[in-house]
């Protein structure tokens, strides 16, 4: 790392074209806020389509919202202690609009997200492609176990909390037949979490390769059976038609992958009611699933190869040649600013 003068800092700005690192004031913190230097940010695919164009998003911007960090510095009432090593969440939520009172903090009326905000006076540092970011008061931060690797723990912020919450949704997995479609870094911590809790684990995808990575995280090649849950991670209006046809009396289908506009998709509710089946949606997360996050890796960490899953990373200065395809066994690019 740069030596740089007290009260600056380095990141990498997206400014709609293209990626450029810029030093950075560091503010002073107000009520609430920690001030964190990252140690590890993995590339989540959200922040790949927003780079090619294939996800809209504000910029001038600091992208970047899985990641691990160790707090440097706080403001009061602050939820962290200085020298803690800990996550974050993607959202920040008011607290007090009816939607954070009915429990839905991810989905607040004033909701502001980590590495998906506009730069701005008021919160500049607020993506973890940087050196240092300023966690607003409402985020929600877990602390990180002692042993547990920073490749490992970094993308309990996105992927595996997002996995946590389609859990829930689901219900109770123990001796359940579970249908995964996508095997992304999503699909296989939905498949090595459902495993650990009892089910088994069918899994599809396109990619040969993903397919056989699975494997090791307790799933196997699909056989095209009768599934009691199903989950979609890859968004495909074909996979979800699959995964909906392949639910069982009483079964439940779960979609998180769906996150852009795509084809419709018919829906008999003759099936729906006759077979007592039940669809839902998962879009982001609520703190419970960041904590549960941390204790399914915490939990699993000798029992599934996670960190097999993250590349080396590079420096802040080669960031460029983490945004884009990985190589094959690998679903998360990583820097370490």
């Amino acid at each position: 790392m740069d030596t740089l003068p007290t009260g600056l800092t380095r990141a990498a700005v997206w400014d709609g074209t293209g990626v450029d690192i810029r030093t950075i004031p560091i503010p002073e913190l107000r009520t609430g806020e920690c001030l964190v230097r990252v140690r590890l940010a993995t590339v989540c695919g959200s922040d790949l389509h927003t780079i090619s164009g294939r996800r809209p998003g504000p910029y001038p911007s600091i992208l970047g919202h899985e990641a691990l960090g160790e707090v440097i510095a706080i403001g009061s009432n602050a939820p962290a202690a200085v020298g803690d090593r800990i996550v974050w969440s993607v959202t920040v939520a008011c607290g007090h609009c009816a939607r954070c009172r009915s429990g839905r903090t991810a989905k607040c009326v004033a909701v502001r997200k980590i590495g998906h905000e506009a730069m701005h006076p008021d919160w500049a540092l607020s993506g973890s492609y940087a050196q240092h970011i300023v966690l607003p008061a409402g985020t929600t931060v877990v602390q990180v176990p002692n042993g547990m690797p920073d490749q490992v723990a970094a993308p309990a912020a996105c992927a595996t909390a997002t996995v946590m919450a389609t859990l829930e949704a689901a219900g109770d997995l123990a001796g359940r037949r579970v249908l995964i479609c996508g095997a992304g870094m999503l699909g296989i911590t939905a498949a090595a979490a459902c495993h650990e809790a009892g089910a088994t684990v069918h899994i599809t995808d396109i990619d040969p390769d993903r397919l056989h990575l699975a494997e090791r995280f307790g799933a196997r090649p699909d056989n095209g059976s009768k599934a009691d849950i199903a989950f979609d991670f890859c968004g495909s209006t074909d996979a979800v038609r699959e995964a909906y046809s392949r639910l069982d009396i009483g079964g439940t289908l779960v979609l998180a992958g769906s996150v852009k506009p795509g084809p419709p998709l018919p829906l008999d509710p003759e099936a729906v009611v006759r077979q007592w089946l039940t669809l839902t949606g998962v879009h982001n997360y609520e703190p419970r699933h960041l904590t549960r996050a941390i204790a399914l890796l915490d939990r699993t960490r000798t029992r599934y190869p996670w960190h097999t899953l993250i590349a080396p990373p590079v420096p802040l200065d080669k960031i460029t040649t983490a945004l884009g395809p990985t190589p094959p066994g690998i679903l998360r690019s990583a820097i370490a600013p």
